[in-house]
């Protein structure tokens, strides 16, 4: 039996200098951090309070890509840990060069209703490239078409390129779903409130301040005078009451859109953005099918504005309307069924929070994974830590 450690070293054979060392060592940690965090886990940020108060403005989170089954990446040709805008220097960290059709993992289950979900922004295939958070689609509505190009650079990208969004799940495909009065309600039942999910009331005082140190001690943002005696606040569901038995304290009442209001901002109307034939607000919205794999439905002037982007831009028909008659792919259609399961998703901060009823329905293949736990979570600087919210899973963060 010959054994390794009796031969002699062979003098030829030169030691890797240090630099190649350390090069191998980068090499293997951004392969192992680029696999790590496409199939298994990624870091998120909350940056902004549209989920408040469940989850908070930095509130730094990791996702699970395991939960619903990891995403096979469709832009290959990427820089490694970056999404899509290369830092410091900026323009697009990858190449749509090349596109991969749409595959997930098997996972450990689906998304379910009141998940919270990290999923590529729907809209977000066309970018305004000097304001890359505000929804082009709904600045076109605000100033025009036509002055949106004339005025700034338009982009373009591909799904897994899309900015990340983070919402609750309110509605799974086949769902159908409501609001009245600021309340959803799924399948004519009314669904699960959260007691941080936050929304607007009114505040009436028989003339007294409401004094700082409840406000402080109820983690009560400061309300907004809006008259004599009346004041706009921001109420998590579990603060209504301490507020209402709050001394000077007369009334606390949730402020809402009536049904039918719709605002006179066309940036301000509701999916699907078609005011003649849909009068919906925030508050008083519905009813809506989710759709849902397979299902069929039936193709109107009256309902085509739902199902438009669906047919054509997330399952890449062609969509031609004549005369009231429809034609996909050059065929004239009554019908459509969907090849895709969809989602709803909204903010807990409801009366705060651009989703769902703003851009209507999320694709699977634009779901990234599921909201794990807190990591880390700090106030304005890192040397105000929330402690109470480390190592917390979302869901118990919920409660």
């Amino acid at each position: 039996m010959r054994l390794a450690f009796w031969k002699k070293k062979d003098p030829a054979k030169k030691k890797k200098p240090v630099w190649r060392e350390w090069v191998d060592a980068l090499v293997f940690a951004v392969v192992a951090a680029t696999i790590i965090r496409t199939f298994f886990i990624e870091a998120y940020t909350i940056p902004t309070g549209s989920m408040e108060g469940s989850l908070l403005v930095n509130d730094y989170l990791f996702v699970s890509k395991l939960s619903y089954g990891p995403r096979v990446p469709m832009t290959p040709l990427a820089v490694p840990l970056v999404h899509n805008t290369m830092p410091v220097i900026g323009g697009k960290s990858y190449t749509d060069a090349v596109q991969w059709k749409y595959h997930r993992w098997p996972g450990f289950g689906h998304v379910e209703r009141y998940d919270v979900v990290v999923f590529n922004f729907p809209n977000g295939d066309t970018v305004i490239s000097e304001m890359p958070d505000r929804d082009y689609y709904q600045t076109c509505r605000e100033v025009g078409r036509d002055n949106v190009w004339a005025s700034y650079q338009i982009i373009t990208r591909p799904i897994d390129k899309k900015e990340n969004y983070i919402k609750r799940c309110m509605g799974v495909p086949g769902d159908k779903l409501e609001l009245r009065d600021g309340i959803v309600y799924v399948n004519n039942e009314k669904a699960k409130i959260f007691p941080h999910s936050k929304s607007t009331y009114v505040i009436r005082t028989n003339g007294q301040f409401i004094p700082q140190d409840f406000l402080d001690d109820n983690e009560i943002e400061q309300p907004q005078m809006a008259g004599k005696n009346i004041y706009i606040g921001f109420l998590e569901n579990d603060q209504v009451e301490p507020m209402r038995h709050q001394a000077g304290i007369v009334a606390v009442e949730p402020y809402n859109n009536k049904p039918g209001y719709v605002p006179n901002n066309p940036g301000e109307w509701t999916f699907p953005q078609d005011t003649a034939n849909f009068k919906w607000n925030v508050d008083n919205f519905g009813p809506i099918i989710i759709p849902k794999k397979g299902a069929t439905v039936e193709l109107t002037p009256q309902n085509i504005a739902l199902y438009r982007r669906v047919i054509f831009n997330y399952e890449g028909n062609k969509l031609e309307e004549r005369n009231g008659k429809f034609f996909i792919n050059g065929q004239e259609a009554t019908t459509y069924t969907f090849k895709m399961d969809y989602y709803w998703m909204m903010g807990d901060n409801r009366h705060n929070s651009l989703d769902s009823r703003y851009w209507g329905f999320v694709p699977e293949d634009h779901v990234v994974g599921k909201a794990a736990f807190v990591w880390l979570s700090h106030k304005e600087s890192l040397a105000k830590l929330r402690w109470g919210r480390l190592f917390h899973t979302v869901s118990s963060l919920s409660k």
